[in-house]
């Protein structure tokens, strides 16, 4: 019965010890998601206001709608490109928040 509560008990320590291996690994993940949001904002943020200046300096219709459509194009690409790398640095995250848990759950079956 010793022996039983000795193991548990190792059990328990290694378990929290990956779940803190574990909150370190999302609060790093976390951060360079905030990081890659920020950047992304600020970047899109800039572009449009470029785009309202020269779309403003234009001086005609079909120059406006020529710049409008470009600033669109570029846009929708952008969004699509920042979207897979904030698929893949969440993909990241739930690997690595996981990882400290492999080695307790392989024990534990």
């Amino acid at each position: 019965m010793l022996q039983s509560f000795d193991e548990a008990n190792k059990f328990g320590k290694e378990f929290v010890d990956s779940g803190l291996k574990s909150f370190a690994a999302i609060s790093k993940s976390a951060q360079a998601i905030a990081v890659e949001a920020t950047e992304y904002t600020k970047k899109s943020f800039e572009t449009g206001t470029a785009t309202f200046e020269k779309v403003m300096s234009s001086g005609s219709l079909e120059k406006a709608l020529e710049i409008q459509t470009d600033y669109a194009k570029q846009a929708y690409e952008g969004f699509v490109a920042e979207a897979t790398k904030m698929s893949e640095l969440y993909a990241d995250l739930a690997k690595e928040a996981y990882k400290p848990f492999e080695s307790v759950v392989a024990k534990a079956k």
